[in-house]
């Protein structure tokens, strides 16, 4: 069994749409720990991330907001990352998605560190790849896999540790990504497995695929889940929604498979806003996909009274 490690993310800055900072209290209301444990793991929650001020940071993009709040909590998280991950595996409860570009950041550090190498699977509707040069709207959100992947155009944000290779990233499920981000994106050999590849191949091949090629590589693997992977019929509670997302079925399937893998060693748990939910309707979905993630069988599923 797993010793999970609970870390609250109250990031709120990274987009403009408050509520998102109630992410982390959302989780624990919904029993994640709970759920953890009824499966047999140990749990341990270390509270919630609390950055240092902000020291001032500009940069020549007038539309980025909140940046020294960014950099601190980057630094925040990248620290609380490196430090849980000797102790087993910490599960980020956010918070937006802009809390991964520390935990991200901490997650390969620990790998470099160890020589082992890190493998990111990217479950959202955007592919996350402007840089502080090429956003529009400003929202740091939009940011975190154009720094993972070493881009430029990130200053001054500190350099990120060990640049993940295009080739051991997968984004799955995308459906929204920006002029700016393709451009960028096309030069790499990150697999992008956009709905349109889903809905031809369905999830368990190309998911498969990626998971293969981290086994053989002896890889670590951090999965960041975005609300917005799920389709808003299921999962109201995100600002970023975008129609045609996975549907509850397709989503336990991802979170199964990821568990059958034994390959998981890192979590992040994003853009959940309980101000936007249904009487916690997306918090209790996203706990249940963490159940599956650490072992629930279909058949063990918990009858609703919602």
């Amino acid at each position: 069994m797993t010793h999970c490690i609970l870390i609250g993310a109250p990031v709120d800055e990274g987009q403009r749409r408050p509520g998102c900072l109630m992410g982390p209290a959302a989780y624990r209301t919904a029993g994640l720990a709970g759920t953890l444990a009824a499966l047999g793991h140990g749990v341990e929650d270390r509270g919630d991330v609390r950055p240092a001020p902000g020291r001032g940071e500009s940069c020549a993009n007038p539309a980025v907001h909140h940046l020294p709040e960014m950099i601190a909590w980057t630094e925040a998280l990248r620290a609380a990352a490196e430090a849980a991950l000797p102790d087993g595996m910490p599960i980020f409860m956010g918070g937006d998605h802009a809390l991964a570009l520390g935990t991200v950041a901490g997650v390969a550090a620990h790998a470099a560190r160890i020589g082992r190498p890190q493998f990111v699977i990217w479950l959202d509707a955007h592919s996350d790849f402007h840089t502080l040069e090429t956003t529009s709207s400003g929202n740091i959100h939009g940011t975190p896999m154009a720094y993972a992947s070493g881009l430029p155009g990130f200053d001054p944000f500190p350099p990120f540790p060990a640049p993940i290779p295009g080739e051991q990233i997968c984004m799955f499920g995308i459906r929204s990504v920006d002029p700016a981000e393709h451009a960028a994106m096309q030069p790499t050999e990150i697999t992008v497995n956009d709905m349109r590849v889903l809905d031809e191949q369905g999830i368990v091949a190309p998911l498969r695929a990626f998971l293969d090629r981290v086994s053989a590589a002896d890889g670590l693997l951090h999965v960041s889940l975005d609300v917005d992977f799920l389709d808003p019929s299921i999962a109201p509670a995100v600002g970023t929604t975008v129609p045609g997302g996975t549907t509850f079925r397709e989503a336990h399937l991802v979170m199964e498979l990821l568990h059958e893998s034994g390959l998981v060693s890192s979590l992040d748990l994003v853009e959940l806003n309980p101000f936007l939910d249904e009487r916690g309707r997306t918090a209790k979905l996203m706990v249940d996909l963490v159940g599956s993630l650490m072992g629930r069988k279909v058949f063990d599923r918990p009858t609703r009274s919602y």
